[in-house]
Order: C-alpha cells, then sequence, then structure tokens
C-alpha cells in the first residue's frame, strides 16, 4: 500500500472579513444627577464651591503681592511675597481645573457620539447637523438654566491672569539698571582703603594661615556698611576661598599673581540662574551648586565640567598684607551672577 505523501506543513486557510462588524455602543448607565433633581443641585454647588476657591486664591494672592512688596529690603518680604502668590496662582488655577472637570462628569451630557469617518469636508446637511450637536452641547452643559454656576465661572476665568498681570504690571516701574551687576563692593572701601576678606556672618578678617588645603571658606567683605543697600551688596560680593596645592592650578599669564600660596576666591553666586554654590569636593577640586548640580574647577579659572551652567564662576584677585590678612586687589574680573542681555556690552 502506498502511503500518500506530506508537504511538512498544514495549509490553513482563514477568510478575512471585509469589515468588522459594529459591536456598538455599551447600555448607558444613568449617573446619581440624572435621576435626582437634589443630586444634580448638590453637584452644581460643589462646581460653584470650587470656582470660588480660585477666585479667593487668585485674590489673596494679588493682596499677598501688595501687602508683601518686593522693593522692600527685608529677606523675609520677598519671602512671603513669593509664598502667598504663588499659592494664590497655583489655587486659582486648580479650582478652575477641577471644577470643570467635576461639571463636566456630573452635570454635563455624558452620552456616547458616533460620527462615520467621511471626507474632510463634509456635505451642508453633515455640516449643519455638527453645528446643532454643538449647540446641544451648549444646552447640556446647563450653563444657560444655571445662573450661579456661570456667574463663578465667568469671574473665576475673568480673574484668574490677573495673578500674572499684576506682578507684570508692578514691575514695570522697577529698577532695570543691570549696570549694577558689573560692579561689587569688592571694588574698593568707601575710604580708599583696602577690602579685607571676612567670614560670613562673624564678620572676622580672614588670614591666610586660617584657610587649611581641602577647606572652603565663605567670605564677605570686611565692614561692609550696614545702609539702604547692604543686603543687594552683600548678595553680589558673597565669594568662597579655597586652598590647594600650588602646583595644580593652572593660572594663564593675566591671572598671574591673583591667588596666594594655592588661595583662590571667586564668586558664590552660581552663573546659571544665580543660586549659592556650597558645595566642595576636596579630592577633584570641584565646587558645585546644589540647585541643578553645576560643577566648576577650582584649580582650572573655576571653569565648567558639568552642568547647565555656560560660564566659570568669576574670580577674585586676591593678596596678602604685611600682617597676613587676605585682602582683594580689585573687583571680580566680570560681572556676577547669571546672563542678561548687556553683559557682553
Amino acid at each position: 500500500m502506498s502511503s500518500p505523501q506530506h508537504t511538512g506543513h498544514n495549509e490553513l486557510t482563514t477568510a478575512e472579513p471585509d469589515r468588522f462588524e459594529n459591536p456598538g455602543l455599551a447600555p448607558h448607565r444613568p449617573r446619581l444627577g440624572d435621576e435626582d433633581p437634589k443630586a444634580a443641585k448638590r453637584s452644581e454647588r460643589q462646581v460653584v464651591a470650587l470656582f470660588t476657591v480660585s477666585i479667593l486664591a487668585t485674590i489673596g494672592g494679588i493682596v499677598g503681592y501688595v501687602a508683601f512688596p518686593v522693593a522692600d529690603p527685608d529677606a523675609g518680604n520677598l519671602r512671603m511675597n513669593t509664598l502667598v502668590l504663588g499659592v494664590g496662582l497655583g489655587l486659582g488655577m486648580l479650582g478652575i481645573g477641577v471644577a470643570a472637570v467635576h461639571w463636566a462628569k456630573t452635570l454635563m451630557n455624558d452620552h456616547e457620539k458616533v460620527e462615520e469617518r467621511h471626507a474632510q469636508r463634509g456635505d451642508d446637511a453633515t455640516r449643519e447637523r455638527a453645528v446643532e450637536m454643538l449647540r446641544e452641547g451648549a444646552d447640556d452643559s446647563g450653563i444657560a438654566r444655571r445662573p450661579v454656576l456661570k456667574g463663578a465661572f465667568g469671574t473665576a476665568l475673568a480673574l484668574a491672569p490677573l495673578t500674572f498681570l499684576v506682578p507684570l504690571v508692578g514691575n514695570l516701574g522697577a529698577d532695570w539698571n543691570v549696570s549694577k551687576f558689573r560692579h561689587t563692593a569688592w571694588a574698593g572701601a568707601p575710604d580708599g582703603g583696602r577690602r579685607y576678606l571676612a567670614t560670613d556672618p562673624t564678620d572676622r578678617r580672614l588670614k591666610a594661615s586660617d584657610i587649611t588645603r581641602g577647606s572652603m571658606v565663605h567670605v564677605m567683605p570686611w565692614r561692609l556698611p550696614e545702609e539702604e543697600h547692604y543686603l543687594e551688596e552683600k548678595a553680589k560680593a558673597v565669594a568662597i576661598v579655597m586652598r590647594v596645592d600650588p602646583s595644580i592650578l593652572k593660572e594663564p599669564e593675566e591671572r598671574q599673581g591673583w591667588s596666594y600660596d594655592g588661595i583662590v576666591a571667586y564668586s558664590k553666586v552660581c552663573t546659571h540662574v544665580g543660586c549659592p554654590v556650597a558645595l566642595y569636593e576636596q579630592q577633584t577640586h570641584h565646587v558645585l551648586c546644589p540647585c541643578h548640580q553645576s560643577t566648576f574647577d577650582v584649580t582650572d579659572q573655576a571653569k565648567v565640567v558639568f552642568g547647565p551652567a555656560k560660564r566659570p564662576l568669576p574670580q577674585l584677585p586676591i593678596a596678602v598684607d604685611d600682617e597676613g590678612y587676605l585682602y582683594a586687589q580689585d573687583d571680580f574680573n566680570e560681572p556676577v551672577g547669571p546672563s542678561y542681555w548687556e553683559r557682553e556690552r
């Protein structure tokens, strides 16, 4: 008897349908507010309450901006101004967002709509139907027959931008003289004397012998006068001082004499967004900004080795007097802080 030949695999034939049958929509499940007018009214009150939270938060942010003026030199004012304005802005936007979502989920029509795919431009009848559906949507939202909800929504939406606009308008008359950043208190003492390096905040003069290898000291100008703009001048002049092996310092010819026996000084203000550079890696001789991890090489003119900063930290040329005290030979070699438009001029 002869056995049938095998082809090595079974040929399967499947019939592919031209299109899948439309499974249709799941049965609509009515919400509590669809069947109970009291529940719908309760949802409306909740939405109004959320819009009211947004309104009050926006007003509170504006009041806080006025009550704690940033022009005041008090650091607490600046902190409270930022806090109140930020909370007002955040709650104002959050209130509108949550209210809109709650409104849509509890009060607007939740019946699914189906529209078959068609050419990009439908015929006139289809377009008229689309406009009619939009009108139906507006009617389903209930905004026309719910005046309290409509008023709360309109008021919250109208007031929300004020947390952006009020600070903007309020700062139009601010002092935009950026040339102030070109010079700091290190440029020289008012009496023509030397600007000595002092510890911050004890204001004790530093000797070169006080700076040990592997340490970092935060300094400011000695006896900085506590005048009207004391905090601003101190913020610009804060510096950090480190001591390394003099043999590993990479000093170009124009910076010869800016350091003393391995002691170097740089601005403490990060060139990214102005955070305080306050961390020191003794083994790598790198200083780090804790805000965004910009890293600078102390041994090589504080050049950027990592992070978003684009420019080295400005260097403060220092020297030592006959008694061994450290003082600044001149101001920082360039403006401190982040970039600004007129920096290169």
